[in-house]
């Protein structure tokens, strides 16, 4: 087929790219006379995975059953494993199905295919190749046609409130109280069984009621949510949090009953985000609260993979840690629908809400709501960090931040720090076109040329 004809030599172009690379610095640091180039960062570098604090850590250890040694081994692996992840994205085009990890260690990336002559290429990459049925473009459209068909439902689809997209199982998954509200949704949608899987659930998700990231504020001196990361935009400082905790204009006070400031911008339901703008007695922090009060820095906002470990703070029930399940999840809460979640199994209770998610030192989201508790367990979602600084215009405090800055002479292009980009995403930078390969927002330090792990050249 000529669409076959025409992947395969892309894929081979970006093998060869690849290894011709590898061939340059290998015959460049053996030539006489010629200074050795320093070897580019690597993925747990440039997201300081490799640097994690101990509160994390004993985090990690305490949720996920590591030791010490484990827990840094998986950030690491996980921070790797979303850089090739990204790079085979980019070379899969259509036929890419999805990438996860797995293990204690997270030591192993399986990315799936529709494709069997992408094989090679995948495990070319020290990755695990899994042939499907489905692309994920072809599963992300299926979940649109679920979400639009649940909001036609109203309150009737609260007994299939989750949908998303499992890549593990290749399928759109609905989670339902009635398997027969699932299949009634499936219908309306047109999606057929090939597509779907129905799974009996008895949960049925609530928003948690009820300037450092997990600490608490009062909206309006009565509701309690927490602080998910701290934000600028321009000289205004403030919060990103959940868009159920406050409407626009809401006052907020501090965990010390100080007045903080206001909601400017909320969404909720439809997404689950809002940002406040503080007065000036309170100052951005890169900070979220981790156990103990410790301080967790906050370095970037990449996206984690599937399978990667995360972790929350909030107001309620302090530091807790699980994995990420799903991206791309829509979830029907008695208030209505919220799409573009990110299902974990982290724990969380009513007050921590709006707090933070953070996978090593890289901001996930903010808390949106979930079910169950943290003394039998349970499952939260997230409302993914990177849509919400984009919508509000919003510049994630990092502690690298030196704010956004002209490129040095020659280098410009269409890069700008403090844009978010995703994956599949070009830019110009120091004369040269790059592709994202991971959804992060743009920071001084992770100019394309610098960060391998979050840019392609092209």
């Amino acid at each position: 087929m000529p669409h076959r004809h025409r992947h395969t030599r892309a894929m081979g172009a970006a093998v060869a790219t690849t290894a011709a690379l590898l061939v340059a610095g290998l015959s460049g640091s053996a030539s006489a006379g010629t200074a050795p180039s320093a070897p580019a960062p690597t993925a747990a570098e440039s997201l300081r995975a490799d640097a994690a604090p101990p509160a994390l850590l004993r985090a990690m250890q305490r949720d996920l059953g590591l030791d010490r040694e484990q827990a840094e081994r998986r950030l690491v692996n996980e921070a790797d494993a979303g850089a090739t992840a990204g790079r085979l994205r980019a070379a899969l085009g259509g036929d890419f199905a999805g990438a996860w990890v797995r293990g204690a260690e997270s030591g192993t990336l399986t990315v799936a295919t529709t494709d069997a002559d992408d094989v090679a290429a995948i495990e070319a990459e020290g990755a695990v190749a899994k042939v499907v049925r489905h692309s994920l473009g072809d599963l992300d459209a299926a979940k649109s046609r679920l979400d639009r068909a649940a909001a036609g439902l109203d309150g009737d689809a609260t007994d299939a409130a989750v949908r998303y997209v499992d890549v593990r199982t290749n399928t759109v998954t609905v989670q339902a109280v009635r398997p027969s509200a699932a299949r009634a949704l499936l219908d309306a949608a047109g999606v057929g069984a090939g597509l779907a899987r129905v799974e009996k659930s008895a949960e049925k998700p609530r928003p948690f009621y009820d300037l450092r990231g997990g600490e608490a504020y009062y909206i309006n001196n009565s509701g309690r949510c927490s602080i998910g990361f701290p934000v600028t935009k321009g000289t205004q400082q403030g919060f990103a949090t959940a868009g159920h905790c406050g409407r626009a204009g809401a006052s907020t006070s501090g965990a010390n009953r100080v007045a903080q400031g206001s909601f400017q911008g909320s969404i909720f339901p439809g997404r689950d985000m809002a940002w406040v703008a503080t007065n000036s007695q309170w100052t951005a922090t890169p900070y979220v609260n981790g156990a103990g009060g410790q301080n967790v820095q906050v370095t970037g906002s990449t996206q984690a993979p599937v399978g990667a470990s995360v972790c929350r703070s909030g107001s309620t029930t302090g530091w807790h840690c699980g994995t990420i399940q799903q991206h791309n999840t829509s979830v029907t809460y008695p208030e209505g629908t919220i799409s573009g979640v990110t299902r974990t199994t982290v724990c969380a209770e009513p007050g921590d809400s709006g707090g933070s998610y953070i996978s090593g030192s890289q901001a996930q989201g903010v808390t949106s709501g979930g079910s169950g508790d943290c003394r039998s367990g349970g499952t939260t979602f997230h409302q993914p960090i990177n849509p919400l600084l984009q919508n509000y215009g919003l510049t994630l405090k990092t502690t690298d931040d030196g704010g956004p800055e002209e490129p040095p002479p020659g280098e410009g292009g269409t890069w700008a720090a403090g844009t978010v980009y995703q994956p599949g995403d070009t830019v110009t930078y120091g004369g040269a076109t790059y592709r994202c390969l991971q959804g992060h927002q743009a920071q001084q330090g992770w100019e394309p040329s610098n960060v391998p792990a979050l840019w392609q050249r092209i």
